[in-house]
């Protein structure tokens, strides 16, 4: 029969929570997330080569100086005015680097934005120095003379969070994360000022608390950067399968997609789409100009197919489209499309559509309706041809 957990380990348990090795347990699992995200950062430096994640491997790596620094001072307490400037003096680097590299993820660094960090940099170091240079009246200040030494600093952490809001957060992207973020911060900044200057450390549970959040707030930070991995895979993949100019599936994977449905055998059809007279329209008008009409059609095709198919952009100025709702009559579509290019735009186009038939390949479908394409083209323009 198992026995009731007596006070004594009730008391054991509070004792280890408020005591050092409660704190030591917490900062050690902070370590843990902020070696992951070292990691995670510093993989993404050496593969991306952005200056953002070498601010952000820089901060980390202070992070992670930071937090064993407090774990030694907290196994062996050491009164020292260099050890205690040397940890606010990192505190406030790593924010400073960590938010920088942020912000660099999503921007480039231009003039105006270097002399704002060039002025970040200037003031911050001046804050740093006053921790060493207080006024004369104030050396009589014996048990307190340190809380007022830190308190040029602690204050600046404060303003440099609202900076965060109001010069980072606006320019980025994840900006809901990185709220959370801050907020973290501030109420982490928050709960350190009143343990230490309002009830001089007297408050385990609370220290504990501050520590907690900023657990979280380390947590929230690995999640952004892990998030901005997705974000960056993404990308890549979409770069990988998508025209860069109409945003339209490039020719390779819309034959992936046309093969893999013939393969199943499902009753799909294909509209084969070449806008008129373009290359005249390029010689005339420019490339600008042909850009920007390629960029309407693929636009009005993407409209008119996003719920019963996909398109892509197949060369030049053609653009195919699969169907894949046998409900959907495929000349009816490219009526549609070819209306619609007709009233919002400068060109016309002509188009061909083929249903699959069976022994089909992918390669014969797209010919016919290829086939199909130039028959209109040859026969007047502006018009469908289905065979």
């Amino acid at each position: 029969m198992p026995m009731d957990s007596s006070p004594t380990d009730s008391m054991s348990w509070s004792a280890f929570w408020n005591g050092p090795l409660g704190a030591v347990f917490l900062y050690a699992m902070l370590l843990v997330i902020l070696a992951m995200t070292f990691i995670i950062s510093f993989r993404l430096l050496v593969n991306r080569r952005k200056i953002g994640y070498l601010s952000m491997v820089l901060a980390i790596f202070i992070m992670i100086v930071q937090n064993v620094q407090i774990i030694i001072r907290t196994l062996w307490p050491i009164d020292s005015d260099m050890q205690y400037f040397i940890e606010l003096s990192l505190k406030m680097l790593s924010f400073l680097l960590l938010h920088l590299g942020i912000y660099q993820l999503y921007n480039v660094t231009r003039k105006r934005d270097a002399f704002v960090l060039a002025v970040i940099g200037v003031v911050s170091l001046g804050v740093a120095l006053s921790y060493w240079y207080l006024p004369g009246w104030l050396d009589g200040v014996n048990g307190s003379m340190r809380l007022v030494q830190s308190l040029g600093i602690e204050l600046y952490m404060f303003l440099l969070i609202f900076s965060g809001f109001l010069l980072v957060n606006p320019r980025i992207g994840q900006n809901g994360k990185y709220q959370v973020l801050l907020t973290l911060a501030f109420f982490n900044q928050t709960i350190h000022m009143i343990d230490v200057y309002l009830l001089k450390g007297e408050q385990p549970t609370l220290r504990m608390l501050g520590i907690v959040a900023s657990f979280v707030c380390h947590t929230v930070l690995f999640l952004l950067i892990f998030e901005r991995i997705i974000e960056i895979m993404q990308a890549i993949y979409n770069s990988s399968i998508k025209d860069e100019l109409t945003k339209l599936y490039n020719r390779k994977y819309f034959y992936q997609r046309v093969n893999q449905h013939v393969r199943m055998r499902e009753p799909v059809s294909v509209i084969f789409i070449d806008i008129d007279n373009f290359k005249k329209l390029n010689d005339t008008k420019g490339h600008h100009t042909g850009d920007e009409v390629l960029m309407q059609v693929s636009h009005i095709v993407r409209e008119e197919t996003e719920d019963i198919g996909i398109c892509g952009r197949y060369g030049g100025e053609e653009i195919v489209v699969l169907i894949v709702d046998p409900e959907t009559d495929p000349r009816a579509v490219a009526e549609r499309i070819r209306a619609r290019v007709e009233a919002e735009t400068v060109v016309t186009v002509s188009m061909g559509s083929s249903k699959l038939r069976k022994g089909q390949t992918a390669d014969d479908l797209i010919k016919l309706a290829d086939e199909a394409m130039y028959q209109a083209k040859t026969t007047g323009k502006n018009k469908i041809v289905t065979l």
